[in-house]
C-alpha cells in the first residue's frame, strides 16, 4: 500500500477529533487554573504583607507545590485528560513535569532514577526560561542606558 492511499485509509477510519469541544476544555481548565493563582494572590497579599508586584513569587511556588501534590495524588492526571493543553500552559504544568518524571523513574532508585531523570522534561523549559529573562534583561539593560527607557 503506498502512502497516499494509507493516509486517505487512515482518515476515512479514524475518529474525527472535537477541536471545538478540546477548544473549549482547555479554556476552561487554563482559565480555572489562574484564577485559583489569583485567590492564592490575594491570600498573600491580603494576609501578609505582600504587594501586588512581590505577590507573585510566592503564588507561583504555590501553584508548582500544588501541581506537585495533585500529581502525587494521581489527580493532575485527570484534569490533563479533560483539560488538554490547558492543564499544560500555566506554571503547573512545570510542576506536574517534574514530579512525573520523578514518579516514573522512582524504581530506578532515588539518586540515578529520581534525581537523575527528574528534570529531563522540565529542563528545557528551566533553559529557555533562563536564557529569555537573560535576553529581556540584557535588551532593557542597554535600552536603559541610552535613556529610552527608564526603570
Amino acid at each position: 500500500m503506498d502512502e497516499k492511499k494509507y493516509a486517505q485509509l487512515e482518515q476515512q477510519t479514524s475518529p474525527k477529533t472535537p477541536l471545538l469541544r478540546n477548544v473549549i476544555f482547555a479554556f476552561l481548565t487554563g482559565g480555572t487554573i489562574c484564577l485559583i493563582g489569583q485567590f492564592v494572590s490575594l491570600f498573600y497579599m491580603t494576609f501578609f504583607d505582600f504587594t501586588e508586584r512581590t505577590a507573585s513569587n510566592p503564588t507561583v511556588a504555590t501553584m508548582v507545590f500544588f501541581a506537585m501534590l495533585l500529581t502525587g495524588f494521581g489527580q493532575y492526571k485527570k484534569i490533563g485528560q479533560f483539560g488538554g493543553a490547558g492543564s499544560a500552559v500555566p506554571i503547573t504544568g512545570f510542576g506536574n513535569a517534574v514530579i512525573s518524571a520523578a514518579i516514573e523513574h522512582k524504581s530506578e532508585g532515588y539518586v540515578l532514577g529520581v534525581g537523575g531523570n527528574m528534570f529531563k522534561l522540565a529542563g528545557s523549559v528551566i533553559l529557555f526560561g533562563v536564557f529569555s529573562a537573560f535576553a529581556v534583561a540584557l535588551v532593557k539593560t542597554i535600552l536603559v542606558k541610552f535613556g529610552v527607557v527608564s526603570w
